[in-house]
């Protein structure tokens, strides 16, 4: 493998990070390091829970230091590695930087067909996706106080994957062949990440007036990327409505895509991204998707007003 960079995995629990970043460390024969495993062996010796821990640490520094220090010199050491951890990528400067993204309510289920431990037990898919939330709030919370970096900016890493219904062979495939150089090379060695998106988790800005033909379209890698946008949790088509169509009608579980705006980047010149998912994903343009795909969006996080009124 001519490739000498580490790859950093990140993604909040429920992810699948860890059963990626096994899989990933045999297929490359490199070593895997989890600093999950170790923050929750922290958690256990002092008997909390891991979300107690989260929530001591926003209040002590030294256990952040420690964590924090442990990378900084893993990461010096140069030796190439998988890493799974939530901040590696801040860490590991010359690294392959991988961020898995799920919907919650599946990130959940996940966490909860687990084995109960001392530092993880839920008892109900709501406790579980409240826990996760808080957990999930509070690391960002200490990483932008501590480092002002914020783990759901997307131009953090080079490759940004919906792990919501792809299997798990098909994601490390997929890491792995972007790694390589064999899976969006120019989106990666020109305006990095490119993004693997879930196709029924990406938002229409405009109708369609009848359904793509689905010819040719069967692996993600054989499309043409979407050009898409970015707003909170969300991601909304810009460029390439006719070949979303196409992957929803087809079953994809992941389509390509490289990422215009974020956030307050600019879409256009009236619009960042966030007012243009305001003000083109509305509520007749999802009604409208729904209806000709025979599906039904998830609520945007954002829940404007216009869309899914009533629901």
């Amino acid at each position: 493998m001519s490739n000498h960079r580490s790859v950093v995995i990140n993604g909040d629990l429920g992810s699948g990070k860890s059963t990626v970043s096994v899989e990933l460390a045999g297929r490359l024969g490199l070593r895997r390091i989890s600093v999950g495993d170790m923050y929750r062996e922290m958690a256990q010796r002092r008997g909390m829970t891991a979300l107690q821990l989260n929530l001591h640490a926003e209040l002590d520094d030294a256990i952040d230091s420690a964590v924090d220090q442990l990378q900084s010199d893993i990461a010096k050491s140069g030796e190439q590695l998988i890493v799974d951890s939530r901040l590696a990528w801040f860490f590991f400067h010359e690294a392959f930087k991988v961020h898995l993204v799920t919907e919650p309510n599946e990130a959940a289920r996940r966490v909860l067909a687990r084995p109960h431990s001392e530092v993880e037990n839920y008892s109900s898919l709501e406790e579980a996706k409240t826990n996760l939330r808080s957990r999930s709030e509070s690391e960002r919370m200490r990483f932008l106080t501590r480092y002002g970096a914020d783990k759901f900016r997307l131009r953090n890493y080079d490759l940004v994957c919906d792990s919501t219904r792809a299997r798990p062979d098909d994601i490390v495939n997929l890491v792995q062949a972007a790694f390589e150089g064999r899976l969006g090379a120019d989106i990666l060695g020109e305006k990095p990440p490119l993004l693997l998106l879930d196709p029924m988790r990406v938002y229409p800005t405009r109708e369609l007036d009848f359904p793509a033909p689905t010819d040719g379209v069967t692996v993600p890698e054989a499309m043409e990327p979407l050009t898409v946008g970015h707003s909170g949790p969300d991601y909304y088509v810009i460029d390439g409505h006719r070949r979303l169509s196409a992957a929803v009608q087809a079953g994809l579980r992941l389509v390509p895509a490289s990422l215009l705006a974020e956030g307050k980047e600019p879409v256009t010149n009236r619009h960042n991204a966030d007012d243009y998912f305001r003000a083109h994903v509305t509520r007749d343009v999802v009604d409208a998707w729904e209806r000709l795909h025979k599906i039904e969006l998830p609520v945007p996080a954002h829940n404007p007003p216009e869309v899914h009124a009533g629901y």
